[in-house]
């Protein structure tokens, strides 16, 4: 952390303490450690992506432990979806840890902005289109394309998967806080095999790993409680506008 003035460290700690608290609540907090590393760091972009990703260790087991006491990781459904969710970011992850060396950031935040803001259109849509409390359980193949298609991207920029894929879920029908829940699981495969990756490219720094997601934990623990406390309806429309936030900084920056 040398070089770093004290107002940096402590917008990056918030950074962290943000994020949690949008994981648990909303889906899309992940990505907050990524912008703030990004923005307040000289941190390469893979040392971007690993130094976050290894924090989402710790937050996806907490927010898993959180969301299993509250009964919703005990629903057979919602299990099966977090299985298949962790098996599909076993193969999805190294990939896109590898891509990372090759690909544009440019051209990637370019892609994943627009994904982000389709992402968000959908939810808006479905939840203005479909009768409040309807819960629907899509094909498994659906669950597993998606859940690789987010490894992927999450391995790229070193994102939580609770930011892709919490949005998706909801689009295909599945109730806020189900995947909240399945989304949480599958968090900690994306970020074990995440670190495991960027650990063998040496591109962690963990001193700014521990300052970002020390707050993080904390955040994880609010923002559960905030999930199981606002109404649905205002989640949903909450997730919209955090997505539709971050996708002119994907673009911009990514």
């Amino acid at each position: 952390m040398a070089g770093l003035s004290t107002p940096v460290l402590v917008l990056l700690g918030l950074f962290g303490l943000v994020g949690g608290v949008g994981i648990t609540a909303l889906g899309p907090g992940g990505v907050l450690p990524t912008i703030g590393l990004f923005a307040l760091t000289g941190l390469s972009s893979a040392e971007v992506a690993g130094t976050a990703i290894v924090t989402h260790v710790a937050t996806g087991a907490l927010a898993t432990a959180a969301y299993t006491r509250s009964g919703q990781l005990r629903d057979p459904e919602t299990r099966r979806s977090a299985l298949i969710l962790c098996a599909t970011a076993l193969a999805g992850t190294p990939l896109g840890v590898l891509i990372n060396t090759v690909v544009s950031k440019r051209v990637f935040g370019l892609v994943l902005a627009v994904f982000v803001t389709l992402v968000a259109v959908l939810v808006w849509l479905r939840e203005r289109r479909e009768p409040a409390g309807t819960a629907a359980h899509p094909p498994m193949a659906l669950v597993g394309g998606t859940g690789f298609a987010v490894a992927v991207a999450s391995g790229i920029v070193g994102i939580g998967g609770p930011m892709l894929t919490v949005p998706l879920l909801i689009a295909f029908g599945v109730p806020v806080l189900e995947s909240l829940a399945a989304a949480q699981a599958q968090s900690i495969v994306i970020a074990a095999v995440g670190t495991v990756g960027y650990l063998a490219h040496g591109a962690i720094n963990w001193p700014l790993a521990a300052l970002v997601g020390i707050p993080e934990l904390a955040g994880v623990l609010l923002g559960w409680k905030i999930a199981h406390a606002v109404p649905t309806r205002g989640l949903k429309y909450a997730l919209v506008a955090a997505l539709l936030a971050v996708a002119p900084y994907l673009a911009l920056h990514g």
